[in-house]
């Protein structure tokens, strides 16, 4: 009888000890990241700024401070990822012949969009051009901050392993205070003009 005791006390214990580390590795698989960016400019926009984004999970808190702006206007801010994209921003040699580098034209280098910084409801690919809920820049400064942002834990995975890429948009090329269609028509959307969707300013989140 002895021995039948001490093996239910060893079987307990160790199925205590199982127990006890479960906590411990779901902690580990949704302990914080936290990454950032240094913004630089595209297009000659002047565009200058900071994104820091902290991983739990498949949820983020994001935090962006950029200058240079065009002024009370809507700006898209976004998340870019791709597997087979270099995970990095293009330089202005990417741009086409007509020397103003779109969107598009950036996908080889950060991919599509994955996370869209929306002031308020959804987050996902699907807002990319929700623009009465992106910011608009009062005095041409983006202070932007909106925690528990929900996404893919693989797209989680990405951006705090350093492979998410934060792209502004929105240029005034003819700096007439307005976005409007003298350089031409957004390649996301016909509707909207080039200088609303133009690449302003990107920048890699790594550690």
């Amino acid at each position: 009888m002895r021995t039948v005791r001490t093996r239910k006390i060893v079987t307990a214990a160790v199925l205590g000890a199982g127990l006890m580390a479960i906590p411990a590795v779901t902690s580990a698989m949704d302990a914080s990241n936290t990454v950032t960016a240094t913004l630089s400019p595209l297009n000659d926009s002047g565009v200058n700024g900071t994104a820091t984004v902290t991983v739990t999970g498949n949820k983020l808190d994001a935090s962006i401070d950029a200058t240079g702006l065009l002024a009370d206007a809507p700006h898209a801010v976004h998340i870019h990822f791709g597997e087979t994209a270099l995970h990095e921003c293009p330089t202005q040699a990417a741009a086409g012949a007509d020397g103003q580098l779109a969107t598009l034209e950036g996908l080889p280098f950060y991919g599509p969009v994955v996370v869209s910084f929306t002031t308020s409801g959804d987050t996902s690919p699907a807002s990319v051009l929700a623009v009465t809920r992106f910011s608009t820049t009062p005095g041409g400064v983006l202070d932007y901050d909106r925690d528990t942002i929900k996404t893919q834990r693989a797209v989680a995975k990405a951006v705090a392993a350093g492979e998410g890429v934060v792209v502004i948009h929105g240029v005034d090329y003819n700096d007439n205070g307005g976005y409007d269609f003298e350089a031409g028509t957004s390649d996301l959307d016909a509707s909207f003009p080039a200088e609303a969707t133009d690449l302003a300013a990107c920048g890699v989140l790594n550690d």
